[in-house]
């Protein structure tokens, strides 16, 4: 039988109610002939009241323990929802990670796959079972204990099921009806997309666009999973929202396939660094032992200071951070000057800048983006302060009071409202 990965967010499960909805959408996929694999996230908020529990039990918590607890949050959607479907009369069974088995690293928290075999699953649907319902988020470790997968621990399941059991796709039900060209509470003129390629959506998904979770999009273009994000809460068909492919299956994208932005970011400058070989790996190793995830990188042009006795030279260097890691930042770099590892005269910090980017596969093939986004920018007056390139997108860090203006004007200048 062909087989379907069907994958319910909390919003989607988030009460009995819900749960039926979408047993119900279940149920359609049966009906087509489907054999199908469902993926629950927990019940919404669920989740972090167990943590709650957690931390309100333990400040300095055993990390298995916190995984025994929380991973409990999915395991009571599974039952439910195979529960509604039985009451529907379809054969259907709930599977916690440790009895598929999902196999993982021992990482508590921050897990990955290992491995997900598909005998025990598969000999089920031989004896007549239509649906297995699998907890997200969980799997077991070499030891045999509870594992999490993390943020978006649930989508990356999903998208790990429909590679292991090569299915004929994965869909994602969620809040929103599929992936715009920008997000709609910003730009009125946002546009649903009917398809995107893996690489749009992987860079989407970075620079902040909340539709997929990053590592969910790097697994199936690794796998090529084709993927639909679609909503939850409306009367869907095979033509509903929008699908995540490989780039082949689009037959002519638009230079530029949307806009995304983030305000969480912060802007860090040192000045007056040596300008010597190495001193790029003595300022971002400790950032990157300290866990901070460094995103823009600007470094100036030298400014000369020297005599024919005793050559130097000194220059500055800017690079962006995520906005919660600020602190983290400080203290690495700090205690790297204390430590002698490098130099510099100034630490300077700006909390109040916001990313924008501009995604798609189509500027591979075309000259005159970047000059078309700056001057969308410059005409409405906003200052870039930091500039990033890649093959498929651009991203400036400006000032965040002009945002929304920013993700307006190059929605216009690139002409994303039209179909």
């Amino acid at each position: 039988m062909p087989l379907l990965v069907m994958k319910f967010g909390g919003t989607s499960v988030a009460n009995l109610e819900r749960i039926e909805n979408a047993a119900k959408k279940v149920q359609k996929e049966v009906e087509r002939g489907y054999d199908v694999i469902v993926i629950v996230s927990a019940m919404s908020g669920e989740t972090n009241k167990l943590v709650g529990y957690v931390e309100g039990t333990s400040k300095l918590y055993d990390a298995r323990e916190y995984d025994a607890v929380v991973a409990s949050g999915e395991n009571v959607t599974a039952g439910l929802m195979a529960l509604r479907l039985q009451e529907m009369g379809i054969p259907a069974r709930s599977w916690q990670g440790w009895q598929v088995p999902i196999n993982t690293t021992a990482a508590h928290s921050a897990a990955r796959f290992v491995s997900i075999p598909r005998d025990n699953i598969d000999a089920k649907f031989k004896e007549g079972f239509k649906v297995a319902v699998v907890a997200g988020f969980q799997g077991v470790s070499p030891e045999g204990r509870v594992t999490t997968l993390g943020r978006g621990g649930s989508d990356t399941t999903a998208v790990a099921f429909a590679a292991a059991f090569a299915a004929e796709r994965c869909d994602i039900y969620t809040d929103v009806d599929g992936v715009y060209t920008t997000d709609p509470r910003v730009s009125g003129k946002a546009r649903k997309l009917e398809k995107i390629a893996f690489e749009e959506m992987l860079e989407l998904a970075s620079l902040g666009a909340k539709v997929l979770q990053t590592r969910s999009v790097e697994l199936a273009m690794r796998y090529k999973v084709r993927l639909r994000v679609l909503s939850s809460f409306e009367d869907t068909d095979e033509n509903s929202g929008t699908l995540v492919c490989d780039e082949e299956e689009i037959m002519e994208s638009k230079v530029v396939s949307g806009v995304a932005f983030s305000r969480e970011e912060a802007k860090i400058t040192l000045f007056t660094i040596e300008d010597r070989p190495g001193v790029a790996q003595a300022i971002f190793g400790p950032l990157a032992e300290a866990g901070v995830n460094v995103d823009m990188i600007v470094q100036n042009i030298s400014e000369k200071d020297y005599d024919e006795a005793h050559p130097g030279a000194v220059t500055d260097m800017t690079f962006s951070c995520p906005i919660n890691q600020v602190e983290r930042a400080k203290k690495a770099l700090e205690d790297a000057k204390t430590a002698g590892l490098i130099k510099y005269d100034e630490l300077i910090i700006d909390t109040d800048v916001a990313k924008v980017s501009v995604v798609g596969i189509g500027m591979r093939s075309h000259a005159g983006v970047a000059a078309k986004m700056f001057s969308a920018l410059a005409n409405e007056g906003v200052n870039i302060k930091v500039i990033s390139t890649s093959e498929i997108k651009i991203s400036v860090l400006i000032d965040r009071k002009y945002m929304e203006l920013a993700v307006q004007a190059l929605h216009d200048a690139f002409a994303l409202g039209d179909a």
